[in-house]
């Protein structure tokens, strides 16, 4: 993702003149001044011509130095380039800086320095030879976070040097660039989801718009289309070519829901109960697109990407891309939340059939848990991973059974494929056992009907 065009640098302190220039004398061009300085005195105290050539050839050089470097602030540009733009957590990503020698004079030595957040490691710095003119370099380091969120990077600095070391002069870049580190996703096992087989996929539900000659709802004719299905009374009403809608091949939905409760998990940092939910989330999101399934992202309190408007939920191929980068966006700066129950969500979801639910849910009491069992009875088929905190907050083997295991039993009563999530096993292992769970219990019965299936 580039950061724009080349742009020149913007003096850092932002007064240019003299004043600016000759603040960026080093020791060596102080010391060449001063002594310029005083030859030229003693020349003129004693009358020496030649003494006084010396002194002003010492004194003049550093003066034109930083007056040649102060202009060169118009003169060299560069750009930024991220690679990804967007990276997983605990994947790199590579930032590509160039500059450019815009002038018909060519450089002295040049510094760079990005700024970068502590959390994707050390400031890159980097020394550059003379740019000759119209010339270019290019460099690259790399940026590495575990943790998720949105980091910027910039604006760059940039120190120019004189041939001779006179002056040395700082510029900073105006523009930055924001790298985006997602949740970590793993590739999910694909699994037999019983129960929500209306869509791409797995199984297909095809429907007419309208039956009946009366009720056809015509659309405008597309090269290719068939003659035969040509809509006459149609054509004749609108004055151009219409044509009868063929079946349309509708998407199976899935809706994953994340509790972001601050109550509900304890810890922070990668390894927490917490940022496994987000990166559970995140898995199970692509998993879903990637099968054809229609996602949208839910939370506790009630908020859904990509949000609200036809029906919450991602539609054609293209609007599923633009809206799996806008959940992958929410979910690297998705946060704990202020609520205090399941309850906005379980409003959002009363609104219809949501298709299949899959849910991560954190610590639930008796009032949480029965209503994470009503959402069941809104969605063809729903499955839960329940972290339960004080067996995370343990450590892996340190596990105990805790009130989490009994939120398992009442979920799966209520016809839930539940699985309870021990503190270090991945979500591909506990998605297998979700389907094997399924598998155990056999097929949904009807609505009302206590099981523990996935359908």
């Amino acid at each position: 993702m580039a950061a724009g065009g080349p742009q020149p640098a913007q003096d850092e302190e932002g007064k240019g003149g003299l004043r600016t220039a000759l603040a960026g004398l080093t020791t060596r061009g102080r010391s060449f001044l001063a002594a310029g300085i005083a030859a030229a005195v003693c020349a003129y105290v004693l009358g020496q011509s030649d003494l006084l050539r010396v002194g002003l050839l010492l004194a003049v050089l550093p003066l034109v130095c930083a007056m040649v470097l102060y202009r060169t602030r118009y003169r060299v540009a560069g750009s930024r380039r991220l690679s990804p733009a967007r990276v997983p957590a605990s994947s790199e990503a590579r930032v590509h800086l160039r500059m450019d020698n815009v002038s018909r004079l060519p450089t002295g030595l040049l510094m760079l320095q990005d700024r970068v957040p502590y959390v994707l490691g050390p400031r890159p710095r980097f020394v550059l030879d003379r740019v000759e003119a119209g010339g270019r370099r290019e460099v690259s380091y790399r940026v590495r976070s575990d943790l998720r969120g949105r980091y910027p990077l910039g604006p760059l600095q940039l120190r120019l040097t004189d041939p001779f070391g006179m002056c040395e002069l700082t510029r900073s870049f105006s523009t930055y660039d924001t790298l985006t580190v997602i949740p970590r996703v793993d590739a999910l096992p694909p699994v037999r989801l019983t129960g929500e087989a209306k869509g791409y996929g797995d199984g297909r539900h095809r429907s007419l718009a309208l039956a009946g000659e009366d009720d056809v709802i015509p659309r405008g004719y597309r090269h290719g289309d068939d003659l035969r299905r040509v809509h006459w009374r149609s054509t004749a009403r609108y004055g151009e070519l219409m044509v009868r809608r063929e079946e349309q091949p509708q998407r199976a939905r899935c809706t994953v829901l994340l509790d972001t409760r601050a109550h509900a998990f304890r810890g922070a940092g990668p390894d927490s109960a917490f940022e496994w939910a987000v990166s559970g989330t995140a898995s199970a999101l692509v998993h879903m697109l990637e099968r054809g399934f229609s996602v949208r992202l839910l939370t506790d309190t009630g908020n859904s990407v990509p949000g609200e408007g036809s029906d919450g939920f991602a539609g054609a191929s293209q609007e599923s891309a633009d809206a799996a980068g806008l959940m992958m966006d929410t979910l690297a700066v998705i946060d704990h939340s202020d609520g205090a129950g399941l309850s906005p969500a379980y409003d959002v979801l009363r609104g219809g059939n949501e298709g299949l639910l899959i849910a991560f849910l954190g610590d639930l009491d008796e009032e949480q848990a029965t209503v994470a069992a009503k959402m069941r009875q809104r969605s063809g088929a729903a499955v839960a991973f329940v972290l339960d905190s004080t067996a995370w907050a343990q450590g892996p083997g340190g596990a105990l059974p805790g009130p989490g295991d009994e939120r398992v039993r009442m979920l799966r009563e209520a016809g839930w494929t539940a699985v309870a999530v021990p503190p270090g096993v991945g979500l591909v292992d506990l998605w297998r056992q979700a389907d094997h769970l399924r598998a155990s219990t056999g097929p949904a019965p009807a609505a009302g009907t206590p099981t523990g299936g996935w359908g």
